[in-house]
């Protein structure tokens, strides 16, 4: 049977003794990305051209008159310090070149803030109260980590609620299965509900779903081919409530989502 003293002497006579250093060798993983900021540059372009796109689509309500401010202090500065920062050469999901995941994370980013006055209006505060908690902040890169943390939190009527801000590009529109389980773990633990606002870009429709009362045994549970077999919960068609062209709804339109009262 063979063991260990072969398997090293393998290596030896492969010239990589070191096991680590084998498996780096083996899967590429050893040799460093270079980052093309040409194709950043152009990514960054069509970032603004889709922002620029829904700004003059939304209900005047939510547009902001001054886009250009919105975003060079959203997009144009947020590239400069995940440039600057090196966290761009660091970024990599599933394979992915890193600038096609700055792309994905730099969309979800610019969707969330873009819409953060429609919450202030739909939940009726103002948008200071809205406070945001993720750990993908830029105040300090060096702390930046992409983890399943709600956005955004907001005390409201004795619940601290928080929001989890997703955006959809292809029609479809799914939640991921990690961002429920932290949600359910947050209301067991701490009695914080957390709302998924989904915007579907693709359809121009907005959805609100109370994640922290999923239960396991929802229909809505599916397994998405597309995202490597993941179990995500589908965003069901009668919960996109607000089309992106009409007035916001308010909080008492959706008032029975947010605190799952039957």
């Amino acid at each position: 049977m063979f063991d260990a003293k072969d398997f090293k002497k393998y290596r030896q006579q492969i010239g990589i003794i070191s096991q680590k250093d084998l498996k780096l060798f083996l899967s590429a993983k050893d040799i460093v990305v270079q980052i093309n900021f040409e194709y950043v540059d152009n990514l960054t372009l069509r970032l603004k051209d889709i922002i620029k796109k829904i700004n003059q689509t939304v209900h005047n309500e939510i547009s902001t008159t001054n886009i250009q401010e919105f975003i060079v202090t959203n997009i144009d500065n947020v590239k400069d310090i995940l440039k600057e920062s090196g966290i761009i050469s660091k970024l990599n999901n599933q394979g992915r070149r890193p600038e096609q995941v700055y792309f994905s994370w730099m969309r979800g980013f610019v969707i969330a803030k873009y819409f953060a006055k429609a919450l202030s209006i739909i939940f009726g505060v103002e948008q200071s109260q809205i406070v945001s908690i993720g750990k993908d902040t830029l105040d300090n890169p060096t702390l930046f980590s992409r983890q399943p943390d709600a956005d955004f939190e907001l005390q409201l009527q004795n619940h601290i609620i928080r929001f989890e801000i997703q955006s959809g590009y292809q029609g479809i529109n799914d939640i991921k299965q990690h961002k429920v389980r932290e949600a359910k773990k947050q209301y067991l633990d701490k009695g914080i509900i957390t709302v998924a606002i989904h915007f579907d870009v693709f359809n121009g429709q907005v959805a609100f779903v109370n994640i922290s009362s999923i239960e396991d045994s929802d229909i809505n549970w599916i397994t998405r081919q597309q995202m490597e077999g993941q179990t995500v919960f589908n965003i069901n068609q009668q919960y996109f409530i607000w089309r992106l062209v009409d007035k916001p709804p308010n909080i008492n339109d959706i008032k029975d989502i947010v605190f799952n009262d039957k």
